[in-house]
């Protein structure tokens, strides 16, 4: 298997814990209210991404694994605006834009 599936795959699921992490962190006010299911499958989520990045660091060197950690931040970007409503600027698709284009230029050179 391509380990630059494992890569796609982590930067999912990263994305998709700190989506929950968010949701679960919401309206906390007090310790005991950070102990719930959103965060909890979180940090699972974080948890097995972190498992499929050292799969793929273990097949590929740093140097194309790292520039991978962008992905999760253009998906979090995207995530946070198509579910929790957040707000869309001009800045924000540029600098995703831009984020995404260095990405192709390292993994596909």
């Amino acid at each position: 298997m391509d380990p630059r599936l494992f890569l796609v795959a982590g930067s999912l699921l990263g994305a998709v814990g700190q989506l929950l992490l968010k949701l679960g962190a919401t309206g906390a006010q007090q310790l005991s209210d950070f102990l719930n299911l959103r965060i909890a499958g979180g940090l699972a989520c974080y948890g097995l991404g972190t498992m499929l990045w050292l799969l793929a660091l273990a097949r590929l060197p740093l140097s194309r694994v790292y520039p991978f950690t962008i992905l999760t931040f253009v998906l979090v970007y995207v995530a946070s605006v198509w579910l929790l409503g957040e707000q869309l600027t001009s800045s924000l698709v540029i600098g995703a834009s831009l984020v995404l284009g260095g990405l192709l230029v390292i993994v596909f050179t």
